[in-house]
């Protein structure tokens, strides 16, 4: 590739240190013209590769504009797979802007936003799926969304696909040799039943993945969880408890609340999108009426409901709520425990239900509540190994690879040719390639396979 050498900013403004990233065929020499070493003069490009090398950065007049430590990369092993260099200055803004101006008059180009993971990708350093776990990687907010980037970052969920397309492109070819052969019907070189089992298999683990996207999905933004209820019986309170500051204005004035207040927080390691909506009641406020219009469409959104009431909800309103959440995980909370007389007629008789006895005012039982909120999340342990999809984009190429590999299920058991099955399978393959963004497989490409693997009159 003929690209011109880039560099940029690599570390965030006001920290003690700054990084400058340099990458491209000139990445050593166009440093070299602005580092004085401090010992050895030997150039960069002369060093050994994973050195570092101490000095000053000097402008064309020979002023030292900070002392550096400079890290050296050697092509192709380097984070861009070209020469790179990593100068590491101290934070001032205005050292950092004056390297990358001395870069610039030396022949650098400033990168464009993500340049340098692209060129990685460009230069097979990695796939595209990994290309975009550096995205999440750097986004990971606990330990979920981090072990689910690093498990991406690290080609697990590539070498699963990688593993698949194998095997199909292996019986891709088996099928493409046939139709070579045509004017031998007798001659089948993909045993059926091998085929149709294996298909199978296939079948079940890109199902498996694209089950995974409902968890990867909620860890990596947010469980949604919607706290309903009627108006002043303390939801805008918890909400500011869950969060752990006061986001909801607070008053004993009903419907305060008229739209949906949203934020995030991290419990037990996992984010949860709380959701505190408008209070719940009959009024001719218009604007209040979308907000509760907007309450109920929260509910439908949320995975888990936080009803809370601060008395006995009439059977009416068990059925009503029961109805709304009937997909959902249900937590009854009941508040105000700090008023004596205030569960001294509650009957709750649904079993199916988890209730918690809380006091928002007082802060009482929330560890309790958020451990209750946890648990109905249910989200199973995971590994660093473990594949969970967490893009739409994979979930939509996953879903559409398993439609396509159903059709060849479903021919086989119709007994249609095989020309039909394999231009499905190929279908299956290109929509793999998708995610990992492989070139689509080639005619060249399924010849390869069958001299490698078959051998037919030497």
């Amino acid at each position: 590739m003929n690209n011109p050498t880039i560099c940029a900013i690599a570390t965030a403004p006001g920290g003690a240190i700054g990084i400058i990233r340099i990458s491209g065929s000139e990445a050593l020499t166009i440093a070299d013209r602005i580092f004085r070493p401090v010992g050895s003069n030997a150039p960069l490009a002369d060093r050994k590769p994973y050195t570092l090398a101490f000095g000053n950065i000097v402008n064309a007049e020979n002023e030292v504009v900070d002392e550096v430590l400079v890290s050296i990369f050697h092509a192709p092993h380097s984070y861009t797979g070209e020469n790179s260099v990593e100068i590491s200055c101290h934070g001032s803004a205005y050292i950092l802007q004056q390297v990358m101006f001395l870069l610039t008059q030396n022949g650098c180009i400033p990168a464009g936003p993500g340049e340098f993971t692209q060129r990685a990708f460009l230069n097979g350093k990695m796939d595209l799926s990994q290309a975009e776990a550096v995205a999440d990687l750097i986004s990971a907010t606990n330990k979920a969304t981090h072990d689910m980037a690093l498990s991406q970052l690290k080609g697990h969920f590539s070498n699963e696909l990688s593993d698949l397309r194998a095997h199909l492109l292996k019986l891709t070819s088996l099928l493409e040799l046939e139709l070579d052969f045509s004017d031998h019907e007798e001659l089948e070189f993909a045993d059926r039943s091998e085929l149709y089992t294996l298909a199978c298999d296939i079948h079940q683990r890109l199902a498996s993945l694209a089950r995974s996207f409902e968890v990867g999905n909620a860890l990596k933004n947010g469980i949604p969880v919607a706290i309903v209820g009627k108006t002043n019986v303390g939801k805008s309170t918890l909400l500011n408890h869950l969060l752990h500051e006061e986001k909801a204005i607070v008053s004993d004035v009903h419907g305060t609340t008229r739209d949906f207040i949203e934020d995030t927080t991290i419990i037990n390691g996992i984010q949860f999108r709380f959701v505190d909506t408008a209070g719940i009641r009959p009024t001719d406020d218009v604007v209040e009426n979308i907000g509760i219009e907007r309450t109920y469409q929260k509910l439908q959104e949320a995975k888990i409901v936080l009803w809370l009431i601060d008395q006995q909800p009439t059977e009416a309103e068990m059925e009503d709520i029961k109805e709304r959440v009937a997909d959902k995980k249900l937590i009854i909370v009941r508040n105000k425990i700090d008023k004596s007389t205030a569960h001294s007629t509650f009957n709750i008789q649904h079993s199916t239900f988890t209730t918690v006895d809380i006091s928002a005012k007082y802060g009482t039982n929330i560890p309790v509540l958020e451990q209750l909120i946890v648990e109905a999340a249910d989200i199973p342990q995971l590994s660093e190994s473990d594949i969970v999809i967490t893009s739409a984009r994979h979930y939509s190429a996953l879903l559409l690879a398993d439609e396509s590999l159903q059709r060849v299920i479903d021919s086989m058991n119709l007994g249609l040719s095989g020309d039909l099955l394999a231009e499905d399978l190929r279908i299956v393959i290109d929509h793999l390639a998708e995610i990992t963004g492989e070139e689509r497989i080639t005619p060249q490409e399924t010849l390869q396979n069958i001299f490698t693997h078959f051998c037919i009159g030497k």
